[in-house]
């Protein structure tokens, strides 16, 4: 895969998942850069929307502070994100597959490519990739459907780490197609 790639990015359904970190209220309501957590949440939609129709699976990802008895309010991913059947991986660390099963659940749904977004593209996102990317998953960013604390966290992340790793892409630009 090219390092960014502003054309279309077409993925096989069949082998492709949708992997979306940490869309939970309190994450989404945090002072985001570039863009708000409301846009990341719309563009995140968008994109599932996408692999729900083309039968791809979407897989999302939430955090739980570990040793607590009660989580903080705002802890549940936000309202309509998940459709029915969608399965919830909770972490309890920074990236989603440390002891969760998030691996496991990948490979039995077929998933060679992943597609990641999520907040903050610097934390829970890129965690998640380099794991990925280590366990020999091809990545594609969705750089719209995810935002950082900072404008300058998410632009090192995206500009410097990601291209390393695999494909930049914008939402739009991110399609599902069957085998050439």
């Amino acid at each position: 895969m090219t390092a960014h790639d502003p054309g279309r990015t077409a993925l096989d359904p069949r082998r492709t998942a949708l992997v979306l970190v940490d869309l939970m209220e309190r994450i989404v309501a945090l002072p985001l850069a570039p863009r708000p957590g409301t846009d990341v949440l719309a563009a995140a939609a968008r994109l599932a929307d996408t692999f729900r129709t083309a039968g791809a699976p979407v897989v999302h990802i939430r955090v739980e502070r570990p040793n607590i008895a009660t989580q903080p309010p705002g802890s549940e991913l936000v309202p309509d994100l998940v459709d029915d059947g969608e399965p919830v991986v909770v972490k309890r660390t920074i990236g989603g597959f440390q002891d969760t099963g998030l691996h496991e659940l990948l490979s039995a749904l077929g998933a060679t490519t992943l597609v990641l977004g999520g907040i903050a593209t610097n934390l829970g996102v890129e965690s998640t990739a380099r794991a990925a990317c280590d366990l020999g998953y091809e990545l594609v960013f969705a750089e719209d459907a995810m935002s950082a604390l900072t404008d300058a966290e998410h632009r090192a992340t995206v500009e410097l780490d990601f291209p390393r790793l695999g494909t930049v892409a914008a939402v739009s630009a991110i399609t599902l197609d069957g085998p050439e």
